[in-house]
């Protein structure tokens, strides 16, 4: 045998016949204990999320002895039958419906269009503008609270309904711009180039080809915005001046009394977002079955 090839690995019969040692196998009642286990969990997590809209949809048809809905004293319709008994509270309702609906819209253009520039075209920066981006998220809202309504009081504007959309719209692009980024990170921007090589105008090209395709990204980042937006209370208590929104309202309300006519409207609230997420889902699927055909 040459000195430069080196010897061959035999192997024994003893090595070949030895059997390979496989994971640890747990018995089969160690299996079903790990399943109940987790089904348990997961169980309880879901009831632990779910317990407080529970308790909201609940207390929305208590009969309440004095001002506050906190004890239940027996099932009543009578806060369904007028929802709308307290002008005060359905007003604070139309002014959070109109904040939620202003600030989404601005906001929905801006953070689309910025989601689209930064994942379209790479530019020197870009990484600084998902910095900022990400700042309002990470930022205390007592302190963005209290930032904005110091650059209000200093431009010398009163606070009102304009600011809190103002404010809204500040944290919402945020939110808008890196959920619409990471529903277009994937897209095949060649299909752009190609309606443009057939013809199509950039605006065109935009509005018939990339815009349909990010529709559900966009749907998604809407529906957050706008819960976000009806839900904040500590941004709106520093800008919001004399104006009352929906969660202003209820907390004032908890101190002195808390009608059951909050419950209904919230449980309105929920239904509807949920009514909203219901065909959100429906209509995806529907247009996904489409574009499978």
């Amino acid at each position: 045998m040459p000195s430069g090839d080196r010897p061959a690995l035999e192997s024994r019969p003893d090595e070949a016949l030895t059997p390979v040692r496989r994971g640890f196998k747990p018995p089969p009642w160690l299996r079903r204990l790990g399943s109940w286990s987790l089904n348990a969990y997961a169980a309880f997590v879901i009831l632990y999320l779910l317990l407080p809209v529970a308790v909201i949809v609940l207390f929305s048809f208590n009969d309440p002895a004095g001002k506050f809905n906190f004890v239940w004293k027996g099932f009543s319709l009578e806060a369904w039958q007028d929802p709308w008994k307290y002008p005060a509270l359905v007003d604070a309702l139309k002014t959070s419906l109109q904040v939620a609906a202003l600030s989404t819209l601005v906001a929905l253009v801006l953070g689309t269009l910025v989601a689209i520039a930064l994942v379209r075209h790479q530019f020197r920066g870009s990484g600084g503008v998902d910095l900022f981006l990400v700042i309002p998220l990470t930022t205390p809202e007592i302190v963005l609270g209290s930032s904005l309504l110091t650059l209000f009081l200093d431009f010398g504007w009163n606070l009102g309904f304009g600011t809190i959309v103002l404010a809204h719209i500040m944290f919402e692009v945020s939110f808008i711009a890196l959920t619409v980024k990471a529903r277009i990170r994937g897209f095949d921007w060649s299909l752009e180039d190609a309606a443009m090589d057939l013809g199509a105008s950039p605006t065109r090209t935009f509005f018939k080809v990339t815009l349909p395709l990010i529709v559900p990204g966009i749907v998604a980042a809407m529906m957050l915005s706008f819960a976000l937006s009806l839900d904040d209370f500590i941004i709106t208590l520093f800008n919001a001046g004399s104006t009352t929104t929906y969660p202003l309202y209820v907390n004032n309300a908890a101190k002195t009394a808390l009608p059951p006519q909050i419950n209904v409207l919230a449980t309105m609230i929920l239904a509807a977002s949920l009514a909203l997420i219901g065909l959100s889902v429906v209509w995806q699927r529907w247009r996904t079955r489409g574009e499978a055909r």
